[in-house]
């Protein structure tokens, strides 16, 4: 993982332990993520809220099912699935702890998911 990989680190490592996949899994399908993802980021622009933009990552709220579509298009297990939304998810809310929007972001995952591109 390089270092400015949009999905930090220390989420991945999260994510691995609470994921019902192999660890060393999760990384490799955040990373197939980004790049089915990242080519279509003047479509995520235009259908989805963006709600977080620094120099390494911008951040969206996509409407739910978004990742059961993006999984189904990559052939993905729904436990593969689970774990990239949830690095996703956790990743907005890594954000939100420190720029005070937690309990913001907490409440926009009730009903919708996360979707992290790099820059």
């Amino acid at each position: 993982m390089t270092a400015d990989n949009p999905i930090e680190g220390q989420v991945l490592v999260l994510t691995a332990a609470k994921a019902s996949v192999g660890g060393e899994r999760v990384p490799e399908l955040v990373a197939e993520a980004r790049r089915e993802l990242e080519p279509r980021r003047d479509e995520l622009r235009r259908k989805y809220e963006r709600v977080h933009e620094d120099d390494v990552r911008e951040i969206f709220l996509a409407p739910e099912g978004f990742w059961v579509e993006v999984g189904d298009d990559m052939g993905w297990e729904r436990r593969e699935r689970e774990a990239v939304a949830r690095a996703h998810a956790e990743q907005l809310l890594r954000v939100g702890r420190r720029e005070g929007r937690e309990s913001e972001f907490e409440t926009a995952l009730e009903v919708r998911e996360a979707v992290v591109i790099g820059t």
